[in-house]
């Protein structure tokens, strides 16, 4: 496909008809080009030699995809670092405009907006956020604004912004990297959305680790978190329950619909009356939910096809519509703590912080929740309910039940009794 025309210092010259490498190669005349990268690699040798030997190993290396290509070619010393251009999703989208789009699309490219959309992110340490060593380091992955952009790198904490090279590091940027489960792993564990782990331990994740031990054969049916969230490599990496589990419409299921309205109203998505508050149309831009029935079923079909591959329909359907189950189940519950606490607000037993637009506790305060019982439910919803669905829908028991299901009985249960100990007492402080 690709015809080899000549080689020169460290890279050889490709040219595709009406492709990307021609591109590359029209940008600077080849004798120019050639003098940049050896300039580059002779004096990045020395101050980053890693950098250089995995450009050195790189595919750009080989299509002369040089250092100027993505940098620039003002930055010649020590003295002029500043001119270094560093590079966005804009310069990787020149060559790979198809992933870019897709890219833009999904919800990686919001991850920024949704962390900076937190009403607690503000108050956490910078070096947590904007310094990237918290939230921020797996958040960077979102697209940011250019004037965003310009303060970071103002502030010394300008990098990583090509989103791109979260899961194609730098500077190899390897496809075989970006296709392993564990390229996804460093942002996909934890407290909240433990996928990792869930999928390791799970047979697809079992299965899969024996294949890459040369136990199984390569040609063994062994999904990768790609198989089912990137089919046929797609960047938009979309779901159809999001990723809080909450969608509009509400079901026709009566105590469903009313324990999901609940949740949003408690995510501050709903107000008291139902309606939609201005915090809808953040969940919204983030992409964070399914808000129509037509978006919900079109990722939901494209997961049925991926499970199909491997499964019969029966199965797949049944196992899907387990997942759906144990959202509605883990909702009840959900709604009910919900429910406890703002009652607890309306007869003024418990104060509410200042900042909640209505009398339901704020899902989204996160660890800043003023009480313990608030801080029940934060827990509740963001570590427990995850993992009861995201453990049912990644084929994990343990993490479904045990980590999930059972923690959630159980901080229920703690709700209830200390809403008696803070009634109780306030009966006391009455008498």
């Amino acid at each position: 496909m690709a015809t080899e025309l000549k080689e020169l210092g460290f890279a050889k010259i490709y040219v595709l008809k009406g492709g990307w490498r021609q591109w590359v190669s029209a940008q600077y005349p080849i004798e120019a080009k050639d003098k940049l990268v050896r300039d580059c690699v002779t004096c990045h040798s020395g101050v980053t030699p890693n950098i250089v030997s995995d450009w050195k190993l790189s595919k750009h290396s080989v299509s002369m995809v040089s250092c100027q290509v993505c940098h620039g070619d003002a930055h010649h010393s020590a003295a002029d670092t500043e001119k270094t251009l560093i590079p966005t999703i804009d310069t990787c989208a020149k060559c790979h405009g198809a992933p870019a789009r897709q890219f833009r699309e999904g919800k990686h490219a919001k991850a920024w907006a949704a962390m900076k959309a937190m009403p607690t992110a503000h108050r956490q340490p910078m070096a947590l956020m904007e310094g990237m060593k918290g939230c921020g380091g797996c958040h960077k992955l979102g697209l940011k604004t250019d004037a965003e952009i310009r303060e970071l790198r103002k502030q010394g904490r300008g990098f990583g912004n090509a989103s791109c090279d979260a899961c194609h590091t730098r500077h190899i940027f390897s496809l075989k990297e970006a296709r392993e489960p564990q390229a996804c792993q460093t942002c996909h564990m934890g407290f909240d959305h433990p996928q990792w782990e869930m999928y390791s331990s799970s047979k697809h994740g079992v299965r899969y680790l024996l294949k890459q031990n040369g136990v199984l054969p390569d040609s063994v049916s062994a999904p990768t978190c790609q198989t089912c969230h990137m089919r046929g490599g797609n960047h938009a990496v979309r779901t159809a329950w999001g990723f809080l589990a909450v969608r509009l419409p509400l079901p026709e299921d009566k105590k469903w619909s009313a324990d999901r309205a609940t949740i949003l109203q408690g995510l501050g998505v709903l107000d008291p009356q139902g309606k939609p508050t201005a915090r809808f149309d953040v969940v919204k831009a983030a992409d964070v939910a399914r808000l129509t029935q037509e978006d919900w079923q079109q990722e939901r079909d494209k997961m049925f096809a991926t499970c199909r591959q491997c499964h019969s329909g029966n199965f797949a359907r049944a196992e899907l519509d387990k997942g759906d189950q144990m959202i509605r189940e883990a909702d009840g519950m959900m709604a009910e703590a919900i429910r406890v606490v703002a009652g607890l607000y309306r007869d003024g037993i418990l104060k509410q912080p200042k900042g909640y637009a209505y009398r339901f506790p704020d899902l989204l305060a996160f660890h800043d929740a003023p009480t313990s019982i608030e801080q029940d439910l934060y827990l509740m919803f963001s570590e427990y309910r995850m993992r009861t669905f995201m453990g049912t829908f990644h084929a994990n028991p343990d993490y479904a039940f045990w980590y999930g299901w059972a923690e959630m009985r159980r901080s229920l249960t703690e709700v209830k009794e200390k809403e008696k100990e803070l009634r109780k007492a306030q009966g006391k402080r009455k008498r």
